[in-house]
């Protein structure tokens, strides 16, 4: 057997879901090479600039991140909500519920996953 002709298919290299370091948007893939993109925008790069200068002068290390109380309690809700979502499927899994309504409340669970993605 002669590997050296034999072609090795080739798989696309399947790039990963990216999210903006501020706000947590998903980043389009742009299709270039390089170093990828941490912000969705200028602005969410401002605004995490300013946070950055802003904990610097507070004398916080630069991996600190800082949540306002309303921010955390609406992280809270969102834990607190997927938590919830994933509860209802087992409980639907061990009272038999067919595949259909399974499959509705995994899209559900995804949905409330997606959204906690998003810190702020």
């Amino acid at each position: 057997m002669d590997t050296l002709n034999e072609a090795e298919p080739q798989t696309p290299r399947r790039r990963s879901v990216r999210h903006c370091f501020w706000c947590g948007c998903r980043i389009p893939d742009s299709g270039r090479s390089g170093r990828p993109r941490l912000y969705c925008g200028q602005s969410c790069r401002q605004r995490a600039y300013e946070r950055r200068t802003a904990m610097h002068r507070g004398g916080l290390p630069e991996d600190s991140f800082l949540l306002s109380a309303t921010e955390l309690e609406d992280l809270q809700d969102r834990l607190f909500q997927l938590r919830c979502a994933a509860e209802d499927v087992v409980t639907a899994i061990e009272d038999g519920a067919d595949s259909p309504e399974l499959r509705q409340m995994a899209a559900q669970l995804s949905e409330v996953a997606g959204k906690l993605e998003r810190l702020r």
